[in-house]
């Protein structure tokens, strides 16, 4: 059952507006009812990255586990800057989580430098994310601890995420909110200001940043996504005032991305294939 976090809305309201505090207290009993009493585990660790999403799932972990049982991992490229580095400090002051810095530079460059020099930014960016999910998954298994995810709604209808990278781990409190619904959140989590106003990028190329490479910013990408996930089509978005070129953007990075948003397809061969049969899904 969905949590009512939307607040009343009216023709004059931000359709993306929440109770900021409400959704707070339902992650952190989401929190501890996935990992402590489903799953029977204490500790969280997670990717810090110095960006708002790592941070608010960062605060919200050492909220439902106590900052001693949330282990955060900082995983620098040779390319990173440094000042990502220094954000993710400020989140672990300000909470006192266990931190610890693993550089990935050898492990990318262990493929990437030494048998792939014409690698492009993007096919680098998805080695980079992977090589932080077999640092992170191995650390959980060291710790004791169960994986946190960091990625929002945004990202996730939009395909902007490495496939079983970003979306592995099995725990992710943001996966419902829209990015400008996650700024929210981290102001009333008392995210550092910093973090929260600086411009979204995945730091793989100095200047890059979320809303260049969308060529659309979240503000109105998120507004045009929730209408369309209410079920409103083109035209009917088109007539709430936005234009027309943003709407066609929006339904054309979520309709090419539905195929990211699913597990592998499974040739079905029996009434019994795992997780795929429509009238009797199954897991044994």
């Amino acid at each position: 059952m969905a949590l009512p976090v939307y607040r009343s809305q009216t023709a004059n309201t931000d359709p993306l507006e929440i109770n900021a505090p409400l959704v707070v207290d339902w992650l952190v009993h989401f929190l501890r009812e996935e990992v402590v009493r489903r799953r029977g585990m204490r500790k969280a660790v997670l990717g810090l990255s110095g960006g708002v999403d790592s941070a608010v799932v960062a605060f919200l972990c050492a909220r439902a586990f106590g900052p001693e049982n949330v282990h955060a991992i900082r995983m620098p490229y040779r390319k990173s800057s440094k000042a990502s580095l220094d954000d993710a400090g400020l989140v672990v002051d300000a909470t006192g989580i266990d931190v610890r810095t693993i550089e990935i530079t050898s492990m990318v460059d262990g493929y990437a430098a030494n048998f792939e020099h014409d690698i492009s930014p993007a096919r680098l960016g998805n080695i980079c994310a992977r090589s932080r999910m077999i640092v992170l998954f191995d650390q959980s298994a060291k710790l004791a601890a169960l994986p946190i995810g960091t990625g929002n709604k945004t990202e996730r209808l939009f395909g902007y995420y490495t496939w079983h990278a970003d979306d592995a781990p099995p725990i992710n409190p943001l996966g419902d909110l829209f990015k400008v619904q996650v700024w929210k959140i981290a102001q009333a989590l008392g995210v550092p200001s910093r973090i929260v106003d600086k411009p979204a990028s995945a730091d793989l190329i100095e200047g890059q940043t979320d809303e260049g490479d969308f060529g659309i910013t979240y503000r109105k990408a998120d507004a045009i996504l929730h209408y369309l996930t209410e079920g409103f089509d083109k035209t009917a978005i088109t007539r709430l005032g936005y234009a027309e070129s943003d709407v066609d953007l929006v339904f054309r990075r979520v309709d090419s991305t539905h195929w990211k948003r699913r597990l592998p397809t499974v040739a079905m061969l029996s009434g019994s294939a795992i997780g795929e049969y429509y009238l009797r899904p199954v897991d044994y």
